[in-house]
């Protein structure tokens, strides 16, 4: 029998090499003024997106917006002040996953000219949001964060007492969604390394999530085998479309399985560590998904040998492997060799660059999101938690 769940879905959703050129025609549909919300310098200096941009102003009234790190209330509060007169058809995202979250808040203010932290997670004035938003058209240009496909909007304060919080509402979902994998062509091997091991957590985590159901599983895993093709052929061959391909798309579907089963440990420390120093989000993943794997399954091991999460970290050491005849201990130790050697291939930075010391461990533990950690597949301890940062110093 299958346990009851709920499903979020997106509205339209475009895949395929060359889509872009369908842009002009979709935004069309709601008038003939566009804010552009734009990454900079890879904006730039992509021939693919400046062919977008002469399309759009053959025919629109377009004006721009630059998104050049993670986005922070101020940014957005700004970029609506400053065109909420002008009053946008639609707000079209071209960029990674800070200029689409940037877009999408600003997408869902422009037309009540309100401040973000009226309805901030945590940190606003607790104003209840209910719309409308400004229609919202999205191109990612990186694969890691999927969040073109979520209701969530994640805003950041880097400082000694920052935050990473969420502006949310399903009004804030794109329209449509225009996955072209030749967008992603020009994204550095060093971003794509970093966001591909963000969507390897996020389908690993929403896998063997506590809110997992057979849907999202069935994504996860599709998704899971995309990675196994992509990931390392898309650093270490940019011009390969055909991995680029693979990881546009397990990046979207990660999206998804995220929104409706939730992450875990990876994610509910990448909240404090993006809050309070200047870590990029795909590299917290990829620094952290090892041995965050490997504490959960000793920590199963240990406390609870009959949770379906092991055998759901087996099955995914059989497929990221390729070996389906292996028995549950060795397929663990397999996804745990894997994610290693990856970790170590792609040049996985440590936290201690970025300014982490084992002093601020106890402030990170105490930050910790409980919305990630309580779809962790086991509750971890402090000291393992805490065993876990230390290792990645």
């Amino acid at each position: 029998m299958i346990d009851s769940f709920f499903m979020a879905s997106t509205p339209h959703i475009h895949f395929g090499v060359g889509k872009r050129h369908i842009l002009p025609g979709i935004s069309m549909q709601y008038g003939k003024k566009i804010l552009l919300v734009t990454g900079a310098s890879s904006f730039d200096s992509s021939e693919y997106c400046q062919e977008i941009l002469f399309s759009l102003q053959a025919d629109c009234d377009v004006r721009r917006i630059k998104v050049e790190n993670e986005p922070s209330p101020a940014l957005v509060d700004a970029a609506v002040s400053n065109h909420h007169a002008f009053s946008p058809a639609c707000v079209i995202a071209i960029g990674g996953g800070s200029t689409v979250d940037a877009a999408k808040a600003i997408a869902g203010l422009l037309p009540s000219g309100d401040s973000v932290m009226e309805y901030l997670e945590g940190v606003g004035r607790g104003k209840t949001y209910t719309g409308p938003s400004t229609p919202f058209i999205a191109l990612p240009t990186t694969a890691g964060t999927g969040g073109e496909t979520s209701k969530n909007a994640v805003l950041s304060e880097v400082a000694e007492d920052g935050y990473k919080k969420s502006f949310r509402h399903e009004d804030l979902v794109p329209k449509h969604i225009i996955l072209d994998p030749e967008l992603t062509l020009n994204c550095p091997a060093a971003v794509t390394a970093a966001c591909g091991m963000d969507a390897f957590t996020q389908l690993l985590e929403s896998f063997v999530s506590r809110n997992a159901n057979p849907m999202t599983d069935a994504l996860a895993l599709s998704g899971l085998q995309h990675i196994r093709k992509g990931l390392l052929n898309a650093v270490q061959h940019g011009e390969n479309i055909e991995a680029r391909a693979s990881m546009l798309y397990a990046s979207s579907i990660s999206g998804v399985t995220l929104a409706n089963a939730g992450l875990g440990s990876v994610h509910g420390l990448a909240s404090p560590l993006g809050a309070y120093f200047p870590i990029p989000h795909g590299v917290v993943c990829g620094s952290l998904l090892y041995e965050a794997t490997r504490t959960n399954i000793n920590a199963m091991m240990q406390r609870e040998q009959d949770n379906t999460a092991l055998k759901k970290y087996a099955q995914i050491g059989r497929l990221m492997t390729s070996q389906v005849g292996l028995d549950d201990q060795t397929a663990l130790q397999a996804l745990l060799d894997l994610l290693k050697s990856w970790s170590d291939t792609l040049k996985m930075p440590r936290l201690s660059p970025y300014g982490v010391t084992a002093s601020d461990i106890p402030k990170i533990i105490a930050n910790i999101s409980g919305g990630s950690m309580a779809g962790n597949p086991i509750t971890l301890t402090p000291k393992e938690i805490e065993k876990l940062i230390q290792s990645r110093l």
